[in-house]
């Protein structure tokens, strides 16, 4: 049982894309709070922002427009 357990994890990992991003402290640091109390972590919030940015219109425009981020040029 533990087995199958553990190559499952194997395996779905082989779709996963690791990667490192520099965010922003205060960002980070309260988006920490807000992911426990709303039981919902960076990789959830990663995910699924890149599949609205490539499937919403509306949500890509909304991250294009965003300008209260002011920190370096790549936010």
């Amino acid at each position: 049982m533990y087995m199958r357990i553990y190559n499952k994890n194997i395996m779905a990992s082989k779709n996963l894309k690791l990667t490192s991003v520099k965010i922003v402290d205060h960002l980070f640091d309260d988006f920490k709070v807000s992911s426990i109390r709303y039981k919902f972590n960076l990789q959830k919030l990663a995910n699924r922002a890149v599949h609205l940015y490539l499937t919403d219109e509306e949500f890509r425009k909304k991250l294009h427009n965003h300008t209260d981020l002011t920190i370096s040029g790549s936010l």
